[in-house]
């Protein structure tokens, strides 16, 4: 905050007659303005439809206006040094040629003087005749600094238990990352109000809140993923690699002096657990996860694919540190030229995105087809590592089918896992899950037994049905695994 308080006061002092700040955060707006009138010996004036002309800081009284026009009037006869803040101001504006006309002179009158009007408005849209005039500022979402003094100013209540460790105290305040001022103090207050105080718990909470926040975007698709790294069977290389930087978005990583993980590529067979994957990561490391559906970016009027793609990474910024991700990406990204560049304009977007952004969002980007992988989305610096994941082994293959006995609450030591995995070889994980789903099906509906428990030998039996897709697609999977063999990605799996 200190910094925009900086970069404000010197566009004033510039005599920059016309700014305006794009946030929703009115009220933290206003307290930043007070404190920067405050220093400098500033007058604050506020106007709205509702309330209209009121006096926030100094002496003098406030002027009596009560439409657009008498307010843009009234700016001009108020004295020097002072700072008004027409809140809401971008609805006077459509439609009002006058009142854009009016801006317009006022902001060639006022650098004559010492006075600043200052817009505050949701969006940065302006009237064409006045994006010359006004100069446009974003109100920074609240830090940590600001997080750690909203929650001490509800933790300092006499009865609030604070149930966190440091390291706790850290991930609930990073998650909290990306909310408003107001947001936060509405997720803190509500943890205080149901138990009396806060706890890791609340992290999840946090998380959820920021649902709200791209409820009405088509293309983004907010999960609250309950699986955990035991939901997974195998995958042991993948999954160490996550746990050493589970640690790596909080302040303790930035002070040893490493940066935060970019991301990573899933690329192999289908079936084998990447979509599952990406969830298990949001789950381990505690963070939201969002699809990014790259179909729904495209739209049929011109420009708005590219401003869909715009929209949907500017709210992955914002609801950060989140999970980005982004499924089947070779689908999406059809770089043929056949749209008028369309999609060669959206694929450079997210391609620049994804090398320069500077907030903790962290892609999953998960692919089957390797071939329409454009070379330059994988390289290192865009992602940090890519991973196969290849059809399970042995080993892999008895998790996967415990995971999902589990799953359906039986009891493992009932079952042969030794013969399940023996039976099952060339299968995927969605083939044996699917195996143990068709068995429940066949006990359930057994003429003989209805309703009986499914053993080993039903689920033997719809192993035997299946053709896994290693055998009805052998050329294909064949291709895929020779693409790992030749060394050009990290097997997610320890060897047989």
């Amino acid at each position: 905050m200190a910094s925009f308080l900086e970069e404000l006061d010197n566009c004033i002092r510039a005599r920059f007659t016309l700014i305006c700040v794009v946030s929703l955060e009115e009220e933290s707006i206003l307290e930043q303005l007070r404190t920067l009138c405050s220093q400098t010996n500033r007058k604050l004036y506020r106007w709205d439809h509702a309330d209209y002309f009121q006096v926030l800081w100094g002496e003098g009284s406030a002027p009596n206006a009560k439409d657009p026009l008498s307010a843009l009037t009234a700016v001009e006869h108020l004295e020097n040094n002072a700072i008004v803040v027409l809140c809401d101001f971008h609805q006077c504006w459509h439609g009002q040629p006058r009142v854009v006309r009016k801006l317009r002179n006022l902001a060639l009158n006022l650098k004559f003087s010492q006075k600043t009007v200052i817009i505050t408005a949701p969006s940065w849209k302006l009237p064409d005749e006045l994006r010359d005039e006004i100069v446009v500022m974003d109100f920074p979402a609240p830090g940590l600094a600001e997080m750690e003094l909203i929650l001490s100013s509800l933790t300092s209540a006499p009865g609030v238990k604070v149930n966190l460790t440091p390291a706790g105290k850290e991930k609930l305040l990073q998650a909290a990352l990306g909310l408003s001022c107001s947001q936060a103090r509405r997720v803190f207050s509500r943890a205080i109000v149901s138990k009396g105080g806060f706890d890791e718990r609340d992290i999840d909470s946090v998380n959820e809140s920021k649902k709200q926040i791209i409820r009405d975007f088509g293309p983004l698709e907010f999960f609250s993923p309950a699986e955990t790294i035991s939901d997974v069977g195998g995958l042991d290389v993948l999954k160490e690699w996550l746990r050493t930087r589970e640690k790596a978005f909080g302040k303790e990583a930035r002070d040893y002096g490493l940066p935060e993980p970019k991301g990573i590529g899933l690329i192999g067979i289908p079936g084998t657990g990447k979509s599952l994957t990406a969830k298990m990561i949001a789950g381990l490391w505690r963070l939201p996860l969002v699809r990014l559906d790259l179909g729904a970016l495209f739209g049929s009027l011109v420009g708005q694919s590219e401003e869909n793609t715009r929209r949907a990474l500017a709210l992955a910024e914002i609801i950060s540190p989140c999970i980005l991700w982004i499924d089947e990406i070779e689908k999406g990204l059809s770089v043929s030229g056949g749209d008028g560049g369309t999609s060669m304009r959206v694929f450079a977007g997210i391609l620049s995105w994804m090398q320069e952004k500077t907030r903790p969002v962290f892609v999953v980007a998960t692919a089957n087809n390797i071939s329409l992988i454009p070379p330059e989305l994988m390289r290192k610096g865009r992602v940090d590592e890519i991973f196969f994941l290849d059809l399970p082994n042995y080993r892999e293959r008895q998790e996967i089918f415990e995971v999902h006995l589990r799953k359906r609450r039986r009891p493992v030591q009932n079952y042969d896992l030794e013969v399940l995995a023996k039976a099952s070889q060339g299968f995927v994980g969605a083939e044996i899950e699917q195996a143990v789903i068709d068995a429940m099906y066949f006990a359930f509906s057994d003429r003989q037994e209805p309703g009986r428990d499914f053993t080993t030998d039903d689920i033997l039996a719809a192993v035997d049905k299946q053709v896994p897709i290693s055998r009805s697609h052998r050329e294909t999977i064949d291709q895929l695994r020779k693409w790992l063999a030749e060394g050009r990605a990290q097997s997610a799996s320890l060897p047989e």
